[in-house]
């Protein structure tokens, strides 16, 4: 192959963005498609990960071939290595004819390997040797086949940690990392909240065959700033297909939006600042007990009011979390003050 790019401009129209985290992801993926490096994509989930991915793909000289996605924490392990080797007839039971895996479908083009963090140890052998090889052999088979095909893989997990515990191995991870991409949370590129907003309202109109298009008013913008998006860019997506269906006006107000928004950006007021704990008179104590009870509410909100998850995202014991919860009178349906 003498060419090295699509014959097209650089692309990455499904990435919208203006922060400089999103800067620089795209110069990432704009170097990276000119290589036919293996890329690890990191980040958490609904970041945005396999929209990388294919801005890869659709900017390398393998576009015009076939981009095969595989959530390896979506197929058990005992079927995925025939979904990702292929399989002979009779190999196992229920393999009534030979079946190609989606190694061979991809071939000249690209394989994603989402959640490859979830593969189990065994077969994290087999995609070494295949990698290595640049051959991969059918479950059932004796013979091997060529593949000449670009490995992407993605991961939410911290990979390091899991080589410590013995669950992912080393040498697999270093020929995976050749190129790593990281892709940052949304609370990390909180600029791009109105950026973001317009686009996915383009994308459901554009599906919808409708006038989707809602105006969010200042508030709204304020308390959606402040919340901390678990879900990332896929929630943030979500939010703006639920009002485009079920705010009947032209204006998202606050009354539009979900609860646990709003009480997060009000429990996030509750916290004073520094000067604030002077100029209202407050003594100390009451100041560190309002900034506990701001903290304890804000980590119930991010989990669901599940206490055991609160605890570890707060790093103390549940039956400490439990009391204090108890002391400082904390109820899910109340309303944080102002302070």
């Amino acid at each position: 192959m003498t060419d090295t790019t699509c014959e097209r401009p650089f692309c990455c129209d499904e990435i919208a963005g203006e922060s400089d985290a999103v800067k620089s992801v795209l110069g990432v993926i704009k170097k990276v498609s000119l290589s036919d490096a293996s890329v690890l994509i990191t980040g958490e989930s609904g970041t945005g990960k396999e929209l990388v991915a294919r801005a890869i793909h659709t900017n390398s000289y393998r576009c015009g071939e076939t981009m095969v996605v595989i959530n390896c924490g979506a197929i058990p392990s005992e079927l995925l290595e025939s979904e990702l080797f292929g399989h002979e007839k009779g190999a196992f039971t229920g393999a009534h004819r030979a079946r190609q895996g989606r190694f061979e479908l991809a071939d000249k083009g690209t394989v994603f390997l989402d959640e490859i963090g979830d593969m189990s140890p065994d077969l994290q052998v087999k995609l070494l040797r295949a990698l290595q090889e640049r051959k991969i052999e059918r479950v059932g088979g004796i013979s091997s086949t060529d593949i000449d095909i670009r490995i992407i893989s993605a991961t939410n997990k911290d990979l390091a940690v899991s080589i410590a515990e013995g669950t992912f191995r080393e040498d697999l991870f270093y020929r995976l990392n050749v190129i790593p991409v990281h892709v940052p949370p949304l609370r990390a590129r909180i600029s791009d909240l109105p950026i973001l907003i317009e686009h996915f309202q383009k994308k459901i109109g554009i599906r919808s065959h409708g006038d989707s298009f809602k105006e969010y008013s200042d508030e709204v913008m304020e308390a959606l700033s402040r919340y901390s998006w678990p879900g990332n860019v896929r929630e943030l997506e979500n939010l703006v297909e639920r009002f485009s269906v079920m705010v009947d006006g032209r204006i998202v107000t606050l009354d539009d939006l979900p609860g646990h928004i709003t009480s997060q950006a009000i429990s996030m007021d509750a916290m004073p600042s520094v000067s604030a704990v002077f100029q209202k008179g407050m003594g100390f104590n009451e100041a560190v007990e309002a900034y506990q009870k701001a903290l304890i509410c804000h980590a119930l909100e991010e989990t669901d009011w599940v206490k055991a998850r609160a605890a570890e995202m707060l790093k103390m014991n549940r039956t400490t979390l439990v009391e204090k919860i108890k002391k400082m009178n904390i109820d899910q349906e109340q309303e944080f003050p102002f302070v």
